[in-house]
Order: C-alpha cells, then structure tokens, then sequence
C-alpha cells in the first residue's frame, strides 16, 4: 500500500508510572519500575530505544516520571517529557511537544523489532490520520502457543493489540479525546461500539460487524480517517504487563 507519509516519523515511547499501589511485576523483577527489568543485558526501555533506532528513528522521546527510568533515559539520550493524566493525555503531550508524524509505543514492548516499526509504516494507507497496528488471533497463537490475550472479537476475526500507533497527520490529535474515553472500556469492545450508536451495536452483537469498519466509524465521530493495520507478525503482540508475561518474554529472548 502507499505510504501515508514519506517523513520519518518521531517516536514516543510511553513509561509513565500508574499512582497508587506498587506494581507488581516491578515487584516480582525486583527492580524500581518495570521500563527497567533487564531482558539479556538491557532494559526494557533500552530494547525499545534501541529497536526504534534500528528502524531509522532518531527523534525519541519517553513520557516517564519516575526518577531511575528518567534517569535511564538520559542516558539512552531520550528527550523526556512529563506524563500527563493517562496515556491518552501522556500521548497528547508528546504529539503537542514532537509534532506529527508520531509513532508511539510503550518501555514494557520488551520484543520490539526494528522490521515491525518500518513495516507498520509503509502499510498505513494513504490519507490515515491515525492508525494502529494489530494481530489476528492464529497469528499470535502461531507465534507464541503459550500467551494468554485478551481478545478482540470481530467479524473478520480474534485480534490483539501490538503496542504501536501512528498519529500521521496533526489533525490525529482530534482522536485523543475519543482515546481517553475508551481507554478504561479497551478490554470490552462492545462498550466501545456501543458509543457509535444502536445499529453498529446490534451488528457487532450479531458477530457482523468487522475492526476495520468499527476503527472507520470510530474515527469518523472525531473527525478524522482511522486505520487498522494487521501484522504478520505474531510476537507484536506480546508485551509484559504481568509476571506470566515476563516469564514468556524470558523464554522467547533465551530462545
């Protein structure tokens, strides 16, 4: 497909701390926040850093609060900017302080592959303002037996987030309101589409309504083309947000 943009994009990789309790899975590493388990030698934030780099990305930024991730992140060289309320607010931030085109990602991406970033950008179609990148079900399964998602089930199949979104365009930022609001509903996609209207619910409801037209219909409330893009790449889909995780992605590295 044609590319969407032929500028190299910034990158944002989001590592901000959640308030409130400790997290776990820092806990269970053993070490002050997650961005900073080590993974062969690294840590998380550096794996991602370094596979941004790998794809041709040299403008980086990491929206992190947390004094030894900042710190790690001075050290990588990345531009740190303060998160805001949220990712939907953090991602806000970096799109106002980088400008668009933006890629953004998070620190717990921990098997981040240069080949997936380029390949998600050259498969954005022509005119999307903001896309993002996801895996069908046998793809993953494919790739990784052993993982256990939380599926989002659509008409042209089971589909996983990959931790990769591209804000192509400035008028993307109309669509971060719209994020904030199904942020805490991304898990339960009929709640989601329930907010476009009746008709899209019943379709969805009857196992007839597909990710592609529900993205369109999504971005069009905001104003804006949205886009998905299906990844051929199964481990896109693994990130580290518990132990279980984190013990896979150990197995997957050693590998």
């Amino acid at each position: 497909m044609a590319r969407t943009t032929d500028v190299t994009p910034a990158a944002l990789i989001l590592a901000g701390s959640r308030p409130g309790a400790p997290d776990p899975l820092a806990d269970y590493a053993g070490v002050a926040h997650k961005a900073l388990i080590e993974l062969d030698g690294k840590t998380l934030l550096a794996r991602v850093t370094a596979a941004l780099r790998r794809a041709g990305i040299d403008r980086i930024a990491v929206s992190a609060d947390h004094p030894a991730v900042v710190v790690e992140a001075l050290r990588l060289s990345l531009q740190v900017i303060a998160p805001a309320a949220g990712p939907s607010g953090s991602v806000a931030a970096g799109l106002s302080a980088l400008g668009a085109p933006l890629l953004v990602t998070t620190a717990d991406h921990a098997l981040l592959r240069p080949e997936w970033v380029t390949r998600f950008v050259a498969d954005v179609p022509a005119g999307t303002d903001a896309a993002v990148l996801l895996a069908r079900r046998d793809v993953v399964e494919a790739a990784a037996p052993a993982t256990r998602r939380t599926w989002l089930r659509f008409a042209d199949g089971h589909w996983s987030g990959c931790n990769l979104f591209l804000l192509a365009t400035p008028a993307a930022g109309e669509a971060i309101g719209l994020w904030s609001q199904v942020e805490a509903d991304r898990k339960r996609p009929w709640r989601i589409v329930r907010r476009l209207g009746p008709g899209l619910l019943l379709r969805y409801l009857l196992g007839r309504l597909t990710l592609g037209a529900a993205l369109r219909h999504l971005g069009a409330r905001a104003g804006i083309h949205a886009a998905a893009v299906a990844s051929p790449y199964g481990l896109a889909a693994i990130d580290v947000d518990k132990p279980a995780d984190l013990d896979l992605v150990r197995t997957l590295v050693t590998r």
